[in-house]
């Protein structure tokens, strides 16, 4: 045994006794420690699936199915896109606004870049849908994900100094009006 502790005239438990007594105090013998499995921290994919198809299933009778245009289909898209960019989502707002929704009667394609654009969009892509088919009054809208097989093609300018650049290919002199004029182009 060790020596007592100053000021008390017991002598110290031993080590091996004080960390028993710990664990002790810390779960107290009425209350079971509760199993690993049936923690709430967990993530079932099952119950994840269960939830999104109890979310977006309705009655077909009450889902409206009016005639989507392709100017709806772009003017909405690009709402929502817009949306999406306040929101801090940029990945998907540039796939959004890169290339315009196809649409097939009522399948909507997005056509992206690669497949970490897939990854990303396909989680947060039900808001999407839903939002549509608000928007567009049927109810039947669906989204196909395509990857882009040649990446190389001509892609549509987005940010400003993209814009410069291609309007710059089209026509040379915007290089010689900005070095003769001393201009700053703001991108």
């Amino acid at each position: 045994m060790r020596k007592p502790v100053q000021g008390t005239n017991k002598p110290e438990a031993p080590l091996e006794a004080v960390k028993s007594q710990e664990v002790v105090k810390k779960i107290p013998s009425t209350q079971a420690p509760t199993p690993v499995a049936e923690s709430t921290n967990t993530i079932s994919i099952k119950s994840e699936m269960e939830a999104q198809r109890k979310q977006t299933s309705q009655p077909v009778g009450n889902l409206p199915r009016e005639v989507v245009s392709l100017s709806d289909l772009k003017k909405f898209s690009r709402q929502y896109a817009h949306e999406v960019r306040e929101a801090g989502k940029e990945t998907f707002f540039h796939a959004l606004i890169k290339r315009d929704p196809l649409l097939d009667d009522e399948t909507i394609t997005l056509t992206l870049d690669n497949q970490v654009q897939v990854e990303y969009i396909r989680p947060i892509l039900q808001e999407y849908v839903n939002f549509l088919r608000q928007s567009l009054r049927n109810g039947f809208l669906e989204i196909k994900l395509d990857v882009i097989d040649n990446p190389t093609e001509v892609q549509k300018p987005v940010t400003g100094k993209d814009k410069f650049q291609a309007m710059a290919r089209k026509n040379p002199n915007i290089h010689t009006l900005k070095n003769r004029f001393n201009l700053d182009i703001e991108y």
